[in-house]
């Protein structure tokens, strides 16, 4: 099986902030059929979401650090040491807009901006 969450440089998952997840959950679910799978967190709610039986993605509310930012979709880059991703980054010319940091059960995570502008997340996942 080849599960893009193990493997150095591939896109493996989506996720969209928003101000009202509940309505994204509706207007996703009948614009693809997507279905959804609360998942609690601590201090707010994600959201799984599902293509068949293969979770894609995520929905979450925008958190308080990103107050102001206009809902949007963001992608997640699978990468072996996210640490490792980060400093290289930088040294590339790029901006650390979320320094890594863990997510309990799922990985370590970062958020970059490369030299153009462009914002991308890069993740280590846990492995099982």
């Amino acid at each position: 099986m080849d599960d893009p969450r193990s493997k150095h440089g591939k896109f493996s998952w989506n996720e969209l902030l928003t101000t009202d997840p509940e309505g994204a959950k509706e207007f996703y679910g009948q614009l693809f059929g997507w279905t959804t799978k609360d998942w609690p967190m601590d201090g707010f709610n994600y959201t799984i979401v599902k293509a068949g039986d293969t979770d894609v993605g995520g929905i979450m509310p925008i958190p308080p650090h990103a107050t102001g930012m206009p809902p949007s979709w963001g992608a997640y880059v699978t990468v072996d040491d996210v640490d490792a991703t980060a400093a290289l980054a930088e040294k590339l010319g790029g901006k650390i807009c979320l320094p890594p940091t863990d997510i309990p059960t799922v990985g370590r995570f970062t958020v970059i901006q490369d030299p153009q502008g462009a914002i991308l997340s890069a993740i280590t996942y846990v492995t099982k």
